[in-house]
């Protein structure tokens, strides 16, 4: 079997590359500029010599037909866009070009391939906004509050549109908060994992954040890539929340980084109002209980547990 990695450069693309070659596949890779990029992912996890590299621009239709006959795969990861949430809204044009536009390109491309080819589409929990108290399952409508999840939902759409219109197999997973030491430090979680290793150390002193109230499911990455790759050895094509089913505060998340460390993380912990988000929902709650009866997936890894693993990392790695 061969699967191409649309974006394989960040945390999930590594972490999937690893699954796949794990479970027997040829591993095909893009990037924007692959001759440029790090792949610190692939490089920490000892597999880039493993994977096969190549540009490919997805608003670029002949850039992304080139890529498909370069690889000709069997399974395509679509893991490509732009990431950050906040950075949606200094950049919305972008954003919505390289996920909304970017999913559009290829499933195209697919399509004029005719091919059986088994498509992922990398969608988020960010589509359903404010939860509340109740968890959203793949029913919920959505009410998406940031341009990056407003690019998701049209991701979204244009996906089911072409698995009801065109009879491919082409799912989205809507993955909730997933985290991991391959997280760029502009992440929160990174980020705090990184001040409170770098306060216990006595290298800095404060760690300023936004609103610490919101609530959120964070899971593992390397346990969310399983789920992408068992979503395409389906019979039949279907859209999955991924999440732990559980939710906690992002203040939760900070004390649980400080209190490993034996801190007090009142003692160094400001809010900034500057780093709040134009927009934001308050709750974030999910239902994963279709893959968990579908697919036989569950999360084995908390919250408490993901900042442990994070923490450890981060005291390994070089200062």
């Amino acid at each position: 079997m061969k699967a191409l990695i649309c974006g394989i450069s960040g945390q999930d693309g590594a972490y999937l590359a690893q699954h796949l070659l794990q479970q027997g596949y040829a591993v095909y890779g893009t990037s924007r500029d692959a001759n440029s990029a790090r792949f610190t992912g692939l490089e920490a996890l000892a597999i880039r010599d493993r994977v096969q590299l190549s540009s490919m621009a997805t608003n670029d239709f002949r850039s992304v037909l080139q890529t498909l006959r370069w690889a000709s795969p069997d399974e395509v990861y679509n893991l490509a866009g732009q990431t950050s949430v906040r950075l949606s809204f200094e950049q919305p044009v972008e954003t919505f070009e390289s996920i909304g536009q970017g999913t559009l390109m290829l499933l195209e491309a697919i399509r004029f391939s005719g091919r059986p080819i088994r498509f992922y589409n990398a969608g988020s929990g960010e589509c359903f906004g404010s939860t509340g108290a109740q968890a959203a399952d793949e029913q919920t409508p959505f009410s998406p509050q940031s341009p990056y999840a407003v690019a998701k939902c049209t991701a979204h759409w244009t996906v089911a549109n072409y698995r009801k219109a065109y009879g491919l197999h082409a799912c989205t997973g809507l993955l909730f908060n997933h985290e991991s030491p391959l997280r760029p430090v502009h992440f929160v979680t990174r980020k705090i994992v990184t001040a409170a290793c770098r306060i216990a150390a006595g290298k800095q002193k404060i760690l300023k954040l936004g609103n610490t109230g919101i609530v959120r499911d964070w899971g593992w990455a390397p346990e969310y890539v399983q789920a992408m790759h068992r979503m395409l050895q389906m019979p039949q094509a279907e859209d999955y929340v991924i999440a732990t089913g559980e939710s906690h505060s992002l203040e939760a998340f900070v004390e649980a980084a400080f209190t490993e460390l034996g801190l007090d993380w009142r003692r160094h912990v400001e809010t900034e109002a500057g780093l709040q988000r134009p927009s934001d929902h308050a709750e974030a709650r999910a239902n994963p209980a279709k893959a968990a009866r579908q697919l036989g997936w569950r999360a084995q890894s908390r919250m408490r547990d993901v900042v442990c693993r994070m923490i450890a990392a981060e005291q390994a790695s070089p200062p």
